[in-house]
C-alpha cells in the first residue's frame, strides 16, 4: 500500500502546477467542514471563559446535578411535545 502512495505522489510531482486539476468537491467540502468546526470550537471556548454563560451553566450543574437533569428533562418534554391543532370537520 505504501508503494502505491509513493507512486501516486511522484506522479503528482511530475505534473506542472498550471496543469493540475482544480480541487475536487470532496476537498472543498472537507475544508468547509473544518472551517465550520473551528468556528464552533472558538465559540464554545469563548463561552467557557469565567463569567460567561457556559461557565455559569457548568458551575450550576456541578452544584446540583439532579435539579439540572430535571430542568433538562422538562425542557426536552416541552420542546418535543406536539402542538395542539384543532380538528376541522368537513361538512358535506
Amino acid at each position: 500500500m505504501g508503494e502505491l502512495l509513493e507512486a501516486l505522489s511522484s506522479a503528482d510531482a511530475d505534473i506542472p502546477p498550471d496543469e493540475r486539476p482544480d480541487r475536487t468537491a470532496g476537498e472543498k467540502t472537507a475544508d468547509a467542514v473544518k472551517a465550520a468546526s473551528q468556528t464552533v470550537t472558538d465559540a464554545i471556548d469563548a463561552g467557557r471563559r469565567p463569567g460567561m454563560p457556559l461557565d455559569t451553566l457548568a458551575r450550576l450543574t456541578r452544584e446540583s446535578p439532579l435539579a439540572a437533569l430535571a430542568i433538562a428533562f422538562l425542557f426536552g418534554v416541552a420542546i418535543s411535545r406536539p402542538r395542539y391543532q384543532p380538528v376541522r370537520r368537513r361538512i358535506f
